[in-house]
């Protein structure tokens, strides 16, 4: 049915929770899902093997010993045992509807990539899988207590093999590759699905305590500027605004703007402060009209 992979961080503390949480949500996505783990993270080894995981130790690294994405991109779908590849970030927790929308989208296109944005929510201890509608309580949880991330917040990809070969030296745990993700699939002319709207993707939220500047490191360090040019720059950063197409509940529809969202996205610099300023000069007479809103009511 499909072949998930991932690479961890090391199992300690919460970061050994959430993630366990994740794989467990992922092996009971459908009852032939595939499940491979890259890295020698402490404690990757014994959780593949009482999970039942596929894992491979050695990942090719920079010179900085982060993990290279083609190091485990390429091989993955060399190994993967289903046609149909699916790489989540470690600490993303799925139900069995990802099964579901991957088999509806299949239907409508042989080969795409699918994405979507994802649920930030605070999880702190092990999830309880042990009821039948364990799903069903996540869902719950996440859309009372979650916040839906905007169109950058992409934690997983549905794709063909090989559709990612001859990677650039992108590394993970810093920004822009997931961007190249998307606009690698669009330069080759594969449908890009958008299943915000049918897929719950639930990040566990987390510290950046792998990094020693923390979340700003990982955002603005010397290998998140070389993701960055490897990336193409800023024409290459695609989003989830860039998706052709958007999945629903009953049906596939077209996404009518996707070809203007890389002018969007470059005009927002420009546009946030004109509307700001309109904002600060029209403020007295919006003050005043709801003033005078207010005296009506009464």
């Amino acid at each position: 049915m499909l072949t998930i992979f991932s690479t961890p961080k090391p199992f300690r503390g919460h970061i050994n929770i959430i993630q366990r949480n994740a794989i467990e949500s992922w092996k009971r996505i459908h009852p032939d899902v595939e499940i491979i783990l890259f890295g020698d993270e402490d404690g990757a080894a014994d959780v593949a093997c009482e999970f039942g995981l596929r894992h491979v130790p050695y990942v090719p690294q920079n010179e900085f010993g982060t993990k290279l994405l083609r190091g485990f991109f390429e091989p993955a779908q060399e190994m993967a045992r289903h046609d149909l590849v699916c790489y989540i970030n470690c600490d993303i927790m799925m139900t069995p509807k990802l099964a579901g929308s991957v088999a509806r989208a299949r239907s409508f296109f042989p080969r795409f990539l699918m994405v979507g944005q994802r649920w930030n929510t605070d999880i702190v201890e092990p999830w309880d899988f042990s009821g039948e509608d364990w799903d069903l309580s996540l869902e719950r949880f996440v859309r009372e207590r979650g916040s839906l991330l905007d169109a950058t917040g992409i934690d997983y990809f549905v794709f063909p093999r090989g559709l990612y070969r001859e990677m650039p030296a992108l590394v993970i745990g810093r920004i822009w590759w997931d961007h190249w993700l998307i606009w690698r699939a669009r330069s080759l002319g594969m449908p890009v699905i958008d299943a915000t709207r049918v897929i719950l993707a639930v990040h566990q939220n987390h510290d950046y305590s792998y990094h020693a500047a923390g979340a700003f490191g990982v955002w603005h360090d010397e290998q998140s500027r070389k993701n960055f040019e490897l990336a193409g720059g800023k024409w290459h950063l695609y989003t989830i605004e860039d998706s052709t197409h958007r999945l629903t509940s009953s049906s596939m529809k077209r996404n009518p703007l996707a070809a203007l969202a890389p002018f969007r996205r470059a005009a927002r610099p420009y546009v946030k402060p004109v509307w700001h300023g309109l904002l600060g000069v029209t403020r007295p007479v919006r003050h005043t009209l709801g003033i005078r809103r207010r005296g009506r009511e009464r």
